[in-house]
């Protein structure tokens, strides 16, 4: 039976007291939803994570190929987003059986949390994987970086109600921003933004990524698994993700905003002169 269902509301009302300067006003506000989302392979439990309710199949097809369950989005077979009789929201994705065997494998039964960074890896081999490295990739202008910063921030629905989400966006160096996609969780944020850029029949060496957290290792390395030759972030990286951008052959640009950034590696792509 199809589901009919009606979309889960991404925010909610909530009455509060604002104190401001002394002075006390009840008002009504919004705040961000957050809500446990299965996702199952071949009908088979793996994770349960906090997720914004929103494009919850581009965050399936997006984790499938970021955390390497798969090895192309070709073998993603189908997926389907859905509300269980019992309101419970599911994400149900086909794989190839050898993939769902490999999977079976790895023996791992994550809750994902929105702030992890290691959620329910048994082993050091399966948290820190290895990407194969990226060559080329695209050349971006400083200022085209910029306006696209200046952009994202006007293309946050949810966080213009709520300002408690992140932000992932797909950016082409002539065209600008092309997609966003917004949740709670910066990991999240970034497997939605991956899994549409996958669904519009994108090309992961034609753009590049900016997300409006920190520039942690898991962050990296999803962006590099699938391809990515360069990801900019509002906030600061830490250690372990310049490493590995700098070993992954990544562009890892920090602290960026409308009028500044910090490369920490692989600067041959941002071109400084360029007008675009």
């Amino acid at each position: 039976m199809p589901d009919n269902s009606p979309p889960p509301a991404t925010s909610c009302e909530v009455t509060v007291q604002r104190w401001r300067d002394g002075d006390i006003e009840r008002v009504v506000d919004q705040v961000a939803e957050e809500v446990p989302v299965a996702l199952t392979y071949q009908g088979v439990p793996h994770v349960v994570m906090l997720a914004t309710p929103a494009n919850l199949e581009d965050l399936a097809v997006g984790f499938t190929l970021s955390e390497s369950i798969v090895d192309s989005a070709g073998e993603i077979q189908s997926v389907e987003a859905v509300t269980r009789d019992d309101g419970a929201l599911e994400v149900r994705i086909g794989i190839p059986a050898a993939k769902l065997s490999e999977l079976l494998r790895r023996q791992r039964n994550l809750t994902g949390r929105t702030g992890c960074g290691l959620c329910g890896a048994s082993t050091v081999e399966d948290a820190i994987r290895h990407p194969a490295p990226v060559l080329g990739g695209v050349s971006v202008g400083v200022k085209g970086l910029h306006a696209a910063l200046k952009d994202l921030r006007h293309r946050q629905e949810i966080n213009l109600r709520t300002g408690s989400v992140h932000a992932a966006a797909w950016v082409s160096p002539e065209s600008g921003i092309q997609l966003v996609r917004e949740d709670v969780g910066r990991h999240n944020a970034l497997d939605k933004v991956i899994g549409a850029v996958v669904r519009a029949g994108g090309d992961f060496s034609a753009g590049y990524f900016v997300v409006t957290s920190r520039a942690s290792y898991e962050m990296v390395q999803k962006a590099v698994t699938v391809g990515g030759t360069l990801l900019a972030a509002v906030s600061a990286p830490t250690a372990f993700a310049v490493r590995m951008a700098e070993s992954a052959g990544l562009t890892l640009i920090g602290f960026a905003r409308e009028h500044q950034h910090v490369v920490y590696a692989h600067p041959s792509r941002l071109l400084c002169t360029s007008t675009t």
